[in-house]
């Protein structure tokens, strides 16, 4: 059997691809929202592409043989924690951390329940509240309580299995930014940014039986260890600190999604 043959359980191989953009990241648009929410320069998506037939049960050896890889080590691109410049993975890695991050919502619509709960009015102005602190995030309107207050009444709008959806995922890390984050009065920024990303990133096609799209996407949020300790997204863990590994097993590439967590650019 030829290597990288379903069936061949050899070791995955990778390149990195530079011509492969991210529009969704670079219009001019998405680059003022990213500033006024303090991402911009601190979050950036690459792509690679694998050799082999990519098998879900196997994406821990997947994972691994991504960071061990001699086209991923010196292209994937890490923020340091002490000069905030960007750097490349000098380490070498010796454990990882792959979660299953699921993915099957098709459509926005997903988020209709903010406006239905008064969360979002329906002119889309966010509705305020009194100023509290979910360390280390100040919450100072309704969406922001449904995100992060687990006791808040109306945190059961989405139940557990939903906010582990990619896409709750990615409305939810740009709605709390970075560490300068100006937040919206409106929800619309959130909306239109989570669903360009959504779907710079995941694939989609259709199924030739039934003619209906589905996703064909895998999703894993990574972390990875040196000797040391955690390596990668960074050294300080913070729930706006986070890489997504989205694998298209069809086009064989993976997107690599990175935000770490502090000042962003601000001219």
């Amino acid at each position: 059997m030829a290597a990288g043959e379903p069936g061949d359980l050899g070791v995955y191989s990778f390149r990195f691809l530079p011509q492969k953009t991210f529009q969704s990241l670079s219009t001019p648009q998405t680059t003022s929202r990213l500033r006024q929410w303090s991402m911009l320069g601190r979050i950036e998506a690459q792509a690679f592409g694998f050799d082999q037939t990519f098998q879900a049960y196997r994406k821990d050896d997947f994972v691994m043989a991504f960071f061990k890889d001699p086209n991923v080590i010196p292209n994937l691109k890490l923020l340091s924690e002490s000069s905030g410049e960007w750097l490349t993975l000098g380490t070498e890695v010796k454990k990882i951390e792959a979660i299953n991050v699921p993915c099957t919502q098709l459509s926005m619509s997903f988020f209709n329940r903010l406006y239905d709960e008064a969360i979002v009015r329906d002119n889309g102005y966010i509705v305020k509240c009194l100023d509290s602190f979910c360390d280390p995030f100040l919450i100072s309107d309704e969406l922001r309580k449904v995100l992060l207050v687990e006791d808040s009444e109306k945190y059961e709008v989405f139940s557990q299995p939903e906010r582990e959806e990619f896409l709750f995922c990615l409305f939810k890390h740009l709605c709390l930014g970075g560490a300068l984050c100006q937040y919206e009065d409106v929800i619309n920024p959130y909306l239109e940014t989570t669903k360009l990303i959504y779907k710079d990133l995941v694939s989609v096609r259709k199924n030739p039986q039934t003619k209906k799209i589905q996703i064909t996407s895998s999703i894993f949020k990574v972390t990875a260890y040196d000797s040391v300790g955690v390596c990668y997204p960074s050294t300080k863990s913070h729930e706006q600190t986070f890489s997504y590994f989205i694998v298209d097993p069809i086009k064989r590439h993976v997107h690599v999604l990175y935000h770490c967590y502090g000042m962003g650019e601000v001219s």
